[in-house]
């Protein structure tokens, strides 16, 4: 029986794993972990009872595949019946606000009339000015500081933008590629402006839109880990094996095949025998593992970069929540500097269900956006209590005589590939790595691309296909989520 080697258990691993042991037995298949759970950045930490994901992550996607084998693994709810099912999808509401200048703004940014009254007149009409001058006079789409303008205007990007964008990619935008904004950001059109206006004033409120995946999203009862703990069940079920605490620190071949699989575990090396082997490692660790690797080739992975986070978990007794920026929230974007603070999300509105007390306390995840040894990556439990205090009453959702009730952070490395770099040398490292005939990558950093979570399970898929069909060429997972449309319209 040959052997299957998967460098990996977060979504993609263990969607290319479950897919391989569900539907042939022709391999003994092995997920190798580094941590000691699975999910990757899609798993959930339990945390004195209270749940948190370590990043915001809605199910939905524009592939029927993922909807159907989601339903497959965790059924959805009927919204019109309660259930005490521990296994079901909940039927979520999307809302999300910007913070920007002591208010609250929708997101996405529409420029209906709480917009307008937020902003006020001045501002408005210089946005609004400025809106029309972007849409005259484009610039050249070299920059996501460019890339925004032109959809924005420069002062609705300097509003709403610019502060949150290099909280999270710590680089000004104008020195960030383009391609993550096009599929990640919906532009205004004056059109749907003017529809507003006019619906507005005729009193229609409930008026026919486009579709759109934005507005509502399914979620796991007890969080996203949930499941990808249930996936992993599945797939040992099935015969496959999961070795955790295995770092992958070597990668061998033998006439363009890889071999063997050098991973460290308690100090100690091992060697594991491969057939194949299926990597959602980060591309600049896969490379670094491989042996006799050309220089040029080791320079481009070596410049490939990342941005890591911190996500601190902080309990409040409900009655010190201001409410002004609305409970109903799943995620609140900061667009000030005032604050570093990047993304807070209100678990309550992700699923009551990850709160130990949902009743009387709101749980929160506040997001910090950093590189792995800076001085917001190394604080400690007690500094962080002090910061998130601060930044809350800063930003108004917490009063100033109010306390912490609980605080836990989580770090998370390499939860975000970077546009910059050597990221636009990234098709020289694709043809490298495509000669090594059984080696196959996928997921977010696998192909060093900021999927959502359904982009990589399709990565998986791809893969899983190819080795079933003994098919060579790989394009096919590499194209995935290539297209420069918007991800959350169909």
């Amino acid at each position: 029986m040959k052997k299957i080697i998967i460098v990996g258990a977060g979504p993609a691993g263990l969607t290319a794993g479950y897919e391989l042991v569900q539907r042939t037995k022709d391999y003994e298949v092995i997920i190798m972990e580094e941590s000691t759970a699975v999910g990757g950045i899609s798993k959930t930490v339990i945390y004195h009872g209270n749940r948190m994901d370590m990043g915001g992550h809605r199910f939905f996607s524009k592939n029927d595949r993922v909807n159907d084998w989601w339903k497959t693994m965790i059924p959805y709810a009927d919204n019109k019946k309660q259930t005490s099912q521990d296994y079901v999808m909940l039927h979520r509401k999307r809302v999300s606000h910007i913070y920007y200048h002591n208010t609250f703004f929708e997101y996405p940014i529409n420029m209906n009339f709480n917009t307008i009254r937020n902003l006020g007149l001045v501002k408005t009409l210089c946005a609004g000015f400025s809106y029309l001058y972007a849409c005259v006079f484009k610039k050249p789409e070299i920059s996501l500081e460019n890339f925004y303008i032109n959809r924005f205007g420069k002062k609705l990007y300097e509003m709403f933008f610019k502060d949150y964008t290099e909280k999270l990619w710590g680089i000004p935008a104008s020195k960030l590629s383009p391609d993550w904004g096009v599929q990640r950001v919906k532009g205004l059109s004056i059109c749907v402006m003017i529809k507003q206006i006019y619906q507005k004033f005729l009193g229609r409120h409930k008026q026919e839109v486009e579709t759109s995946l934005i507005d509502a999203f399914q979620y796991p009862r007890y969080g996203c880990g949930q499941l990808w703990e249930h996936v992993g069940q599945q797939f040992i079920k099935l015969g496959g094996q999961i070795k955790y605490g295995c770092m992958v620190c070597g990668l061998y071949d033998r006439n363009g095949e890889i071999t063997q699989v050098e991973y460290m575990k308690n100090g100690i090396k091992y060697c594991e025998n491969a057939d194949i082997v299926i990597s959602s490692m980060p591309l600049r660790n896969l490379v670094v593992s491989l042996n006799n690797v050309p220089k040029k080739i080791m320079k481009i992975a070596s410049g490939l970069q990342y941005r890591d986070f911190v996500i601190v978990g902080v309990l409040l007794d409900k009655k010190e929540f201001n409410q002004q920026g609305g409970t109903k929230d799943c995620w609140i974007y900061v667009q000030d500097s005032s604050a570093s603070v990047g993304r807070i999300q209100i678990f309550n509105n992700w699923s009551p269900y990850m709160v130990e007390n949902p009743k009387d306390t709101i749980w929160l995840g506040l997001e910090y956006f950093c590189s792995e040894g800076e001085a917001i990556w190394n604080r400690t439990k007690k500094e962080w209590k002090e910061v998130v205090k601060a930044e809350l009453q800063k930003i108004g959702l917490l009063s100033k005589k109010a306390h912490i009730l609980d605080c836990h952070y989580e770090k998370v490395k390499k939860a975000y590939p970077s546009y910059v770099g050597t990221y636009h040398q990234l098709k020289i490292l694709k043809e490298y790595l495509n000669h090594f005939d059984n080696l196959y990558c996928i997921g977010r950093n696998g192909q060093h691309r900021y999927n959502n979570m359904d982009h990589s399970m399709l990565t998986a898929f791809e893969a899983a296909d190819d080795i079933i069909l003994h098919k060579k060429e790989k394009d096919n997972i590499w194209n995935i989520n290539t297209e420069k449309e918007y991800h959350e319209k169909k």
